[in-house]
């Protein structure tokens, strides 16, 4: 890898992030971003944000989540948006048509109709952005979720290892597509991060972009698998150079998954890309989320480090699989006063 850092008669580069948005403006559950082209591999620029300062990043982190208190109505309109930005998943081994079916009908209906009520917003439509199935299932979430605007994702390229052939990936995603996946989740074979090789990781991410078409890339790194933060700023760099939409954590199968240390890694990773191309990559932690509680400190990190458009599900997910009862059980709470059990709430 090039040890030359960008010259310093370039001048700066840092540009404002995209001005926040009133916290009540609607926006359609749709792809209406610039999607980001990608630019050339550029080792100079991989090398100016390799160093990451571990100790600082966790200082930052413990500093947001002990002095951000949500509570109240405040706390239930929170809960509410880690719904819409969610991907609600099942990527079991024993999975099965009605498994994803059954997934797909609490995709459309997340609440009981009585806490939407006592909520008063029973007219609204509050639902997760995605569901996120393996591919022999696509076209039965695809038809399942077909005229509610729930996209589907696909894990594909050889998940949770991405170990197979790059030909045999490559098809996988076309076949997600070809199925009516729009958006796709590919992960990344980490041994290509620990030897340093930039260019066949970026080549194979190309590949992988142009397979996708016009459905949307979302690019797991593996992080509980790449054993430092400079690795994860490094994967997710050169991920976004090569054209990925969204860049994601973690396939949930990993000993460790998605860590706010590493989410704050990867979130200052994308503010840098956005300083230098302007274009704006959205970002999704999988794996371990399974609690509102956590869910708002996701949510307060992506506020306080890149701003109100990272609360749109156009540039934020949540990876979850029972994240959504607790937040039920939560809301239920502050209409109540009392926790229900967890077979009171429809299970995805």
């Amino acid at each position: 890898m090039s040890s030359t850092i960008r010259e310093a008669d370039l001048g700066p580069k840092v540009k404002p992030l995209p001005a926040r948005t009133a916290a009540n403006t609607p926006v359609p559950l749709d792809h209406h971003f610039a999607r980001n082209p990608g630019l050339k591999l550029d080792l100079g620029f991989l090398e100016s944000v390799r160093s990451v300062n571990r100790s600082a990043l966790e200082r930052r982190v413990a500093s947001l989540t002990k002095r951000r208190s949500i509570k109240a109505d405040n706390q239930a309109a929170w809960l509410l948006r880690a719904i819409a930005c969610m991907d609600l998943t099942t990527l079991n081994s024993n999975d099965t048509e009605e498994r994803v079916r059954r997934l797909c009908a609490k995709a459309i209906n997340p609440l009981r109709r009585d806490i939407m009520e006592g909520l008063g917003i029973a007219g609204e439509t509050i639902r997760p952005a995605a569901v996120c199935v393996y591919h022999p299932f696509v076209a039965t979430a695809v038809d399942a979720v077909r005229g509610t605007g729930i996209h589907v994702a696909a894990v594909s390229t050889a998940f949770p290892h991405g170990l197979a052939p790059l030909s045999t990936r490559l098809q996988e995603i076309e076949a997600s597509v070809k199925d009516g996946a729009d958006e796709i989740d590919v992960v990344i074979p980490r041994g290509l991060v620990f030897g340093a090789k930039w260019r066949e990781l970026y080549n194979e991410i190309v590949s992988m972009r142009a397979a996708c078409g016009d459905a949307h890339l979302k690019v797991i790194l593996g992080t509980g698998d790449l054993a430092t933060l400079r690795n994860v700023m490094l994967a997710s760099m050169v991920a976004m150079m090569a054209g990925a939409d969204f860049i994601k954590t973690s396939t949930g199968k990993e000993s460790v998954n998605a860590t706010l240390p590493v989410g704050l890694a990867m979130v200052r990773a994308i503010r840098a890309y956005f300083e230098e191309t302007g274009y704006l990559i959205g970002f999704k932690p999988a794996g371990g989320i399974s609690t509102a509680k956590v869910s708002l400190d996701w949510l307060v990190l992506m506020k306080e480090e890149l701003g109100r458009p990272w609360l749109e599900p156009e540039l934020f997910r949540f990876g979850a699989s029972s994240l959504l009862t607790d937040i039920e059980r939560q809301l239920e709470h502050h209409l109540t006063g009392h926790y229900s059990a967890n077979h009171r709430h429809a299970m995805a």
